[in-house]
Parts: C-alpha cells; structure tokens; sequence
C-alpha cells in the first residue's frame, strides 16, 4: 500500500517524481494554480490511499519528498483553481491529472463522462463544472528506477550519406511474425530478437525510425467504435514509453531494445509529436495539461481564450512560447537521449513548433535552444516541415542541421512512374538531393529524408494496385485520408489473378525502389514495402490495430524476389558512394576528370539541351555519373572515387533503343539493374560503347563501366558485385 507518513518540503527540481535512493522527489509546474494535491494509489491503481496537500511552491513548481516513498508507487494529481473557460482557466480537482513528467504510466484509460471537466448532458456546454471522481478509471503514473546496465553500449552515429532509414510500427512490424515468440509479439522485446534483427541487418538498413512510443490514448471515439489508435499520434506522456508495446511491463525493456539494435549497429529514431497533446480541442477531456493549468499549456484564441488555436488539426497545439512548455519539451528530448540513448527524433508536423506569434520562424526559440544544447545537437533532427496553419508549408526551410521530409520527392517519382508528362526537369532535381530546396542555404544532399510511401497513406503495394483510397474500415464513409495519391492500379482496382498486370506491378514497384536507393539524399523505406505488404487499399490506417495494419509476413516467401532486388540495392547503394554523395553535383569537370561530374542524356546518346528539358512529352531519360569526377573527399581527406555509372528511366509503355555514352579505352558497359528483367542479374550481359540498350517500357536500367580485358568480370553475379548472396 502506498502511504507516506512524513511529509518534507522537497526541492522545485527535477520536475516529475525522482527517486534519489533514499526517497522520491514530487515536483509539478502550475503558474495559476491555487492548491495542489499529491494522490497516492494501491499496487493495483483501484484506490486512493491517500491525498497529500502539496504546500511548498517555488518559481510556479509545487513540490513536496516522501522519504517513504519507493520506485512502484502509484499516483496522480489533483490541482485546484478557477474553472473560467472564457479566461483559459480549467482547473477541476475533481479530475485526476498525469504528471507531464512520469516516466511510466500503467493502466489503460476507462472512458467515461467523469473525463470532462465540464458536464456532458444533450446539449454540449463547456461552460459547465462537472464534480465527477474520474480516478477509478484514469492510468496512474509510476515511480521509476532509472538504473539499467547498459555495458558499453555506443550510438551506431551512421553518417547521415550512410543512411538508409525504415519506418516501421513496433507493434504491427511483429504481430504475425510467426519467427518472433509469440509472448513477444508487438513488443519493444518482440523487435530485439533475433530473427527481427538478423532480417534487419541482412536487408540492409542502418535506422529504424519508430512511430510514436511516448505514451498515447485511444480516442474515445475509436473506442465506441471497437477501434483503437494505432499509430499513436495522441501523445499523453512525453517521459513514459508507451506501455502496450511492453512485454515484461518495465521501462527498461525499451532500453534493452536500444541496446540490442545497437550492438547490431543499427540507429533508433523516434517520431515525437510535441505539437499537439491527446487532450483534443475545448470540448477534450481533463487528463493532465488542461487541468494543471490550461492558460500556460496551450496557444489560445487572442479574441477568446475558451478556444485554441489549432495548427495541428488535432484540436490544441502546446504553446512553445511559454519558457516550462519549452522546458518541457527539451527535458523530454533529453531524457530519450541520455536515459534511454536514442540517436535522433523526427519531429510530426514540426512547422508548429516554430511558430512565434502566428508565424512559421524559422530561427525560432525552438532551434536556437536546440542548435546551443550539447546533447541534442549532436543527434538525428528530422522535421515533417508543415503544419496544417496559414504559411506552415515549409519545405526546405529549417534550419542548418536538420534534415526534411520531402514530399516533393514522394510527389514527383510516383507522378514520373505513372506516366504524367512534364516532370523531367522535377525529377532530375529530385533525383540529384534537391538542390533547388536545400543547397541555397549552405545544406547539404542528405538534408532530404527521401521516400515513395510512408505510414501515413498507401503502402508500396496498393500504390499499384488502387487508383482510388478503400478506408471504409475507418468508419467514416471512405471520406477521411488523402484523395491526391498520384497511384495507378496498372488496368484493375485492387488485387488481380490476371498475370500481365500482376508483373507490371512488380515492375512498378522495382522502378520506384530503384529510383528512391539510388537518388542522391537519405532514402527511407517503409517496413513491409520490401515483401509486397497490402493495407487492401486503405490510405490512413491509424485506427486499424488488427490485421489491416499489421505486417503480413506470409507474404515474405511469395515476395521473395522483391526482397532480394532491395537488398541488393542498398547493397549497392553502401558500396558505391556516386549514389550516397555528401555535396551536390557541379555539372562540370572537376579533380581533373575527363567527364563532368553529372550528363543527362537523351535516348540518341546526346547531352540533353536546355530546350529539351521544356518538352512535356519527355518521359525518357539519362544521367550519366562520372566516378573518376566525383568532388568529395573521405573522412581521411583522398579524394573519393568510384565507378561511372549510367542510369537509363523509361516512364512511358513503349521500349527504347537507348544509346550508351562512348566509353574511353578498352572499357564496356556492364548491366547491373533491369527493373524489367530481375534476373538479368544472375548474367549480367556486357555492351560497347554507342551500342544501344535495349530499354523496355516502364523500366530502369543501371549499367558501369568496366574493363573489357577482363572477360570474367562479366560474368560477375549481381551478388559478388554488390557483395550480397541470393539468399534472403
């Protein structure tokens, strides 16, 4: 049972429950709060044992030791003050609040009316004070151990040129696992055994980039729904990772996976939303921020403060003007830095985060704190750079250090695959790191975190198979999730016996792969794209926990060779820095090589010409990188050199005879890639200089040079080239 006997002062920091050994430290922030009470609970979270009056507040923190106090107790708070909606005030101690900085929440939450701090009758009144007890069914947060034995455990610190990230759930990426125990699937414990890694490591990746894990609620009306939120982008707990995906129910099982990934040299990443909480808009429940105190929490209407202002669609967005909402946030990415040694964060709809007043700064308080702090900014910064607010579309606008989300990447290479016209010029520029969005800025190709699908929309799969989004699963009539996918079904909506279009499925799959491993800028896959993974159509699968949005690993035998193409890519990706290039392309001579460093080319050989680039109708093309021109150095300072490649893109149906750039001295060109013929590689043919390629419609070819003296590298296997075996 926990109870406390004595009652000391405490200190105002840390914030949140501390236990130093001896005993725990309780220190919460309310600048408008009027009395604050620290509830004790039983082992089992049902009752209150006890209700310990917080007196000492220093600098807006209350805080209060218990010398009683041990790691396992349970508690809440209770904070007092005016319910004055109109004002931005909401306090109601009849609400049991979550500490902002526990570092465990447990127990799920029990929906109820007794979560709204105003009464819910037939007509919706916020206005309203409702005297319901919601503790019975609120999580309780936990007093934690931080000790954990982390042996020499060291970041992987991938160079971000290295990088290849892979998104994943971690509780979807293992629930059919049938190689992981089944106690262990969708469980942090589930994603460092060793069959998950062991796939990890051979497919190839350096980064998995976890969606949310700080804890979140499912919307209650999800719930009604029998749904859930699956994603988990209705963050509660910035401090305490997300207890469903915990086998053993501890917090240290999260850093026991962090250490296995990164025995395995494998980076962790984390999407943060800090932009918004689970609390939703006015008419949102009272769990933690709201009731603690509302007015410093979140950015309120300048013309009435009853409602908030919502640049997030999510209802609220945490008002990063206020100094301890900053402090928040800092505090957070800290601890998952230093107490749980995740390598870096990708920030959901960042744009928010900049915002002073009512514009997107971007030299705001945010990234001047984080660009001045030693711990953060030696890690991975990742903005999706937009918000849902007027001028939140920020694209290539963060600051030095960070890297971007670039839809505009994702746009164009699946608008070129589907065939739409007058995209050359855009694809070049995407295929070459975006130089047009980040070079103005002194920022480099890797700034662009490159990506054909993600999460959020369709998968790989259904990106060929669907012309039109099917979330009728959703509830919502098929009216949420995006309308504007750029997908083509290649000639039958959803799945197909028919084998002409199943092959050019596959076809279109191994073009947009291809396109995104060898672009310049960090590729991020999406977990399961690599074996053909299907969400039935369905675009936004946030509330689908269940087979929808799971992985189905069943797939993985059928798909086998789509898997084996993406490893051999990054393979080859890894092996070949023309593909991984730290600074951007010159299009002239440079180190004295005898080509330029980049030619696009033309089906006839030529170099394509500035009017040429305007011709709508140009769905073929070239590009020609000149290894021996390659304006880099290597962590040693020599100058980087590697292969000439020539990579050949044919969008449209018809095959082109595509004429290979001339090749100087006794050299050959040597296929290493055919989008069309995935086999080709078992024997790759070799052709001369001027020859012409046979290019097949839809299709990406890749070709190098090599010496024609030497006869048996043309027998190379694709797997001695790219240092890979067959098997998968």
């Amino acid at each position: 049972m926990s109870t406390a006997a004595a009652i000391w002062p405490g200190r105002s920091y840390p914030l949140g429950a501390t236990w130093n050994g001896e005993g725990v430290n309780f220190a919460l922030f309310s600048e408008h709060a009027e009395r604050v009470e620290l509830c004790l609970f039983s082992a089992d979270g049902r009752r209150e044992t006890q209700r310990i009056a917080v007196r000492e507040h220093t600098d807006h923190v209350w805080h209060c030791y218990l010398p009683e106090a041990r790691p396992g107790w349970l508690y809440g708070y209770r904070v007092h003050g005016p319910y004055k909606p109109e004002e931005g005030h909401r306090f109601n101690a009849h609400k049991l609040l979550l500490d902002p900085y526990a570092r465990a929440i447990v127990g799920g939450l029990r929906w109820s009316d007794a979560m709204f701090g105003y009464t819910i009758g037939n007509r919706r009144d916020d206005l309203s004070f409702d005297r319901r007890d919601s503790a019975r069914g609120m999580p309780k947060c936990k007093v934690t151990e931080p000790a954990f034995t982390w042996d020499d455990d060291r970041a992987p610190c991938v160079p971000w040129h290295d990088m290849v990230i892979y998104e994943l759930n971690v509780r979807g990426y293992t629930m059919l696992n049938s190689r992981v125990p089944e106690a262990l699937r969708g469980t942090y414990a589930g994603l460092a055994t060793a069959p998950v890694i062991d796939y990890l490591k051979r497919l190839g990746v350096t980064t998995v980039e976890l969606l949310p894990v700080h804890t979140f609620v499912d919307d209650r009306y999800l719930v009604e729904r029998g749904l859930r939120n699956y994603w988990g982008y209705n963050t509660l707990g910035y401090f305490a990772p997300e207890a469903r995906y915990s086998a053993s129910g501890k917090v240290n099982e999260f850093k026991t996976m962090v250490r296995t990934l990164h025995s395995a040299g494998i980076e962790v990443i984390l999407d943060v939303v800090y932009n918004h909480t689970a609390e939703g808009n006015q008419m949102g429940p009272t769990l933690s921020f709201r009731g603690i105190d509302n007015k410093s929490y979140y950015r309120q209407a300048d013309d009435n403060p009853r409602y908030y202002k919502d640049y997030t669609g999510c209802g609220n967005t945490l008002d990063m003007q206020h100094p301890r909402v900053l402090q928040l946030i800092m505090d957070s990415l800290r601890y998952w830095v230093c107490e749980m040694h995740v390598d870096g964060f990708r920030f959901d709809l960042a744009a928010a985060l900049a915002r002073e007043l009512h514009a997107v700064d971007r030299l705001g308080a945010f990234f001047d704190i984080i660009r001045q702090d030693p711990v953060l900014n030696r890690v991975k910064l990742i903005a999706e750079p937009w918000d849902l607010g007027e001028g939140g579309y920020q694209v290539g606008n963060f600051p030095l250090g960070w890297a971007e989300w670039n839809d505009r990447y994702r746009d164009t290479m699946r608008a070129y695959w589907k065939g739409d016209e007058g995209l050359i010029g855009e694809f070049a520029r995407r295929l070459t790191g975006s130089s047009d969005l980040y070079g103005r800025s002194g920022r480099r190709p890797f700034a662009s975190i490159n990506f054909i699908t993600a999460h959020d929309g369709f998968t790989l799969h259904d990106l060929v198979s669907y012309n039109d989004k099917h979330n009728e699963a959703n509830g919502e009539q098929n009216r949420d999730g995006h309308n504007h996918n750029l997908s083509w079904n290649c000639g039958a909506e959803g799945p197909s016996d028919e084998p002409r279009i199943r092959e050019l499925r596959n076809q279109q799959k191994r073009n947009l792969l291809a396109t995104l491993l060898l672009s310049q800028g960090v590729p991020m896959l999406l977990a399961g794209d690599e074996i053909g993974n299907s969400q039935a159509g369905n675009n936004n699968a946030y509330c689908q926990d269940n087979a929808v949005g799971w992985i189905d690993w069943s797939l993985e035998e059928e798909n086998r060779e789509l898997a084996q193409f993406v490893r051999r890519l990054i393979a080859l990706r890894r092996r070949h820095p023309a593909f991984r290039r730290r600074d951007f392309f010159q299009g002239r001579r440079v180190n004295g090589g005898a080509l330029k460093d980049i030619v696009w080319l033309k089906p006839d050989g030529t170099e394509m010409s500035e009017q040429e680039w305007q011709q709508n109708f140009t769905r073929c093309l070239g590009v020609l990188l000149a290894g021996d021109a390659a304006d880099q150095i290597d962590d040693r300072g020599r100058p980087v050199i590697d292969r000439t490649f020539v990579v050949l893109f044919n969008a449209h149906h018809d095959d082109i005879d595509f004429t290979l750039p001339a090749c100087a001295g006794a050299r050959q060109w040597l296929q290493m890639v055919d989008t069309a013929d995935p086999h080709s590689a078992e024997n790759p043919p070799a052709f001369g200089g001027n020859a012409h390629y046979p290019l097949r419609g839809r299709s990406l070819a890749l070709l190098t040079q090599v010496r024609s003296d030497r006869p048996s590298e043309y027998g190379l296997r694709m797997r001695r080239i790219t240092g890979v075996d067959d098997e998968i």
